[in-house]
């Protein structure tokens, strides 16, 4: 596994993306993920990588050693294989009216 702040890059089986279409570059890049409120970006530059759609998943296929780079975090180096991608987010707990229990 790899995490890169709020993404985290799961190796998984390369059968896992059979049937998955590509997803379209962003200029010389693969976006992984877009900031939410800063703009930056997780993503790739090099033509050794592909994101794929399965549905709602998404996947990260990687033919040779490549970097992922984020404006705020260090540059990660990943190795060929297959990447399921979750974003990971805050735990925010429901707001509603509490139980008071003596």
């Amino acid at each position: 596994m790899v995490r890169q702040g709020d993404i985290l890059l799961v190796l998984v089986d390369a059968a896992a993306v059979l049937g998955a279409r590509a997803v379209p570059r962003e200029g010389d890049s693969v976006v992984i993920a877009h900031g939410e409120a800063t703009g930056h970006r997780h993503r790739i530059v090099s033509r050794d990588a592909e994101l794929c759609a399965l549905g709602a998943e998404r996947f990260l296929r990687v033919r040779a050693p490549v970097d992922l780079l984020h404006e705020e975090h260090a540059s990660i180096g990943l190795r060929p294989g297959v990447y399921k991608i979750v974003r990971q987010r805050e735990y925010v707990p429901r707001s509603g009216p509490r139980e008071h229990i003596d």
